[in-house]
């Protein structure tokens, strides 16, 4: 069926079916290094600290990521940025995966950090039209999508540990994710489609000031999503070393946390959507934080020095608080989204820029800060960091405004 005659609504349903894929891409590819990263490290010789600050690559690639996704979506299609980082996000990942030096997995972790923020804003512009055009809550699947790929990397990452390098996993990942992009894109909402210029018959801006109305609701929002993935990224990033350094669990065991914060998010953000219509968004940010924020928190300090005398014990401990953390975290990041792009007057590709610009770099800086707690004191403790921010993302929902989809067909 040519392109031309489909409705509003096929395209919807085929661009939904794109964009599941294109966040599943986005996770198994953005995160195919998270199970790998003990090894790195150590092959590296980075203490906790040097290797936080290694991370801060990544931070000084989102930024510009966000910033340039938002302006490029509005003026042009947000299908045109999906299709350039499509090239430069393997690209990233395949640096990462053939660095010897710190120098060349910085530049990597550039790259990556980059494109993953650069996507990240155009397939969330895409996702708030198909809703509209389909008439149907889709943005937590999407995200879903997203954490099915992290927990395949993590997963995928745990099982050939033992039999290939980090270089043969990274290369591989790179290039199945670079092939499939080439096929989805194809089906993404057009320029016409995609809504990119906002509501039809209102004006709005690539830029939105630093102060004014709509500039302190995106900061809330922002602020709200670095309470989200702060920890999130510290999960990921840290719990490998968490479990192998502190708790002497072995490769690829020590993926285990890892794995479950995984599941348990893709549990709850396929589910997102139902507890939207049961709660609505802010009160399942809330109710997730102070659950999720405070079930982490115990269990490290309750597993992580058991693990002296009760190593399976205290490993069983460990997940559940991470699973209990993923679990919470993940309406997070479509509740606040969704609240960006239903600010009045500001385009949605506008407001997820602002807040990806403040929030996304977080998610690579937050690690980093993790990891100099961690020099100062000890890894366990620094966790408090992201567990209390979490907590915190429950004061930030008075911001979680969502527009209601239109009746219209």
């Amino acid at each position: 069926m040519s392109s031309k005659t489909l409705t509003n609504y096929e395209h919807g349903i085929y661009a939904r079916n794109a964009v599941w894929a294109s966040f599943f891409l986005l996770g198994i590819t953005g995160m195919a290094w998270i199970p790998r990263i003990p090894e790195i490290k150590s092959a590296l010789g980075l203490s906790d600290g040097h290797f936080g600050l290694l991370l801060l690559a990544s931070v000084f690639g989102a930024v510009p990521g966000a910033q340039l996704s938002g302006r490029i979506v509005h003026m042009y299609s947000s299908k045109i940025v999906v299709r350039v980082a499509g090239v430069t996000l393997p690209f990233g990942v395949s640096i990462m995966g053939i660095s010897e030096n710190v120098p060349i997995l910085a530049l990597g972790l550039f790259f990556t950090g980059f494109s993953v923020a650069f996507m990240d804003v155009a397939l969330n512009s895409q996702a708030i039209a198909i809703e509209e055009h389909t008439q149907g809550r889709w943005m937590s699947t999407f995200h879903g999508l997203w954490s099915i790929g992290a927990f395949c990397a993590a997963l995928i990452g745990g099982l050939v540990a033992n039999l290939v390098s980090p270089k043969i996993n990274l290369l591989v990942m790179s290039a199945i994710s670079f092939l499939s992009y080439l096929v989805v894109i194809r089906y993404l909402l057009p320029p016409h489609l995609d809504g990119h210029r906002g509501e039809e018959g209102t004006e709005t801006s690539s830029k939105v000031p630093l102060v004014g109305k709509e500039a302190m609701i995106l900061w809330g929002l922002g602020i709200g999503l670095i309470c989200a993935l702060v920890p999130e990224g510290g999960a990921y990033d840290w719990s490998g070393i968490l479990l192998r350094d502190h708790m002497n669990i072995g490769k690829g065991t020590n993926a285990a946390a890892a794995v479950v914060f995984s599941l348990t998010m893709i549990a709850s953000r396929l589910l997102g959507d139902k507890f939207f219509e049961l709660w609505g968004h802010a009160k399942t940010v809330k109710y997730g934080a102070i659950f999720g924020g405070g079930i982490w928190g115990l269990s490290i300090l309750i597993g992580v020095p058991l693990a002296h005398s009760h190593q399976m014990l205290s490993l069983v401990i460990v997940c559940i608080g991470f699973g209990a953390a993923g679990f919470g975290i993940g309406p997070f990041f479509p509740a606040f989204n969704l609240a960006a792009a239903s600010i009045p007057g500001v385009a949605p590709s506008v407001g997820l820029a602002r807040i990806g610009l403040i929030a996304i770099a977080s998610y690579f800086a937050g690690p980093t800060l993790i990891g100099g707690i961690s020099q100062l004191t000890s890894l366990p403790i620094a966790f408090a960091f992201p567990i209390l921010l979490m907590m915190g993302a429950a004061l930030q929902t008075r911001f979680i405004k969502v527009n209601r989809l239109s009746t219209e067909k």
